[in-house]
């Protein structure tokens, strides 16, 4: 029988395989683009939820940009490209994606939509130079 449910079910589920397609497919720079958005959509969750009061799901839309930053953006740091230049400036990204996940887990702690601002706005001005580095390889 169909239900509201199974609709939301089957449409995550199609949602999902899209993006596995996507990702599949992508170059190395479009993965980190893809994990740039994911973390933006999942603080602009966050946010969502955290007007309507909803703690379990702000708590795990959180969960979701804390894991994305820490275990997709800063484990994919590589120190040993471009040298010392390329080494410093892993170390400053890396201290930055400490910060994003510190201010993370305070806005999650005290309800802080202005920590999601920030982050949001940090993530955003990453994403956009990652995405101008893109067009300068081409």
């Amino acid at each position: 029988m169909y239900t509201p449910h199974t609709h939301r079910a089957g449409a995550g589920a199609y949602a999902r395989l899209g993006v596995e397609t996507q990702a599949m497919s992508a170059s190395p720079h479009q993965l980190i683009s893809m994990l740039f958005d994911g973390a933006i959509t999942a603080v602009g969750m966050a946010r969502h939820h955290m007007a309507a009061r909803n703690i379990v799901a702000k708590g795990q839309a959180i969960s979701k940009a804390v894991g994305i930053v820490d275990n997709g953006l800063k484990a994919g740091l590589d120190a040993k490209a471009g040298g010392e230049a390329g080494a410093a400036l892993v170390a400053n990204l890396s201290g930055l994606y400490d910060y994003v996940v510190r201010r993370l887990l305070q806005a999650n702690l005290h309800d802080d939509a202005g920590a999601l601002d920030e982050v949001e706005s940090l993530l955003q001005g990453l994403a956009s130079a990652w995405r101008e580095i893109g067009t300068a390889d081409r």
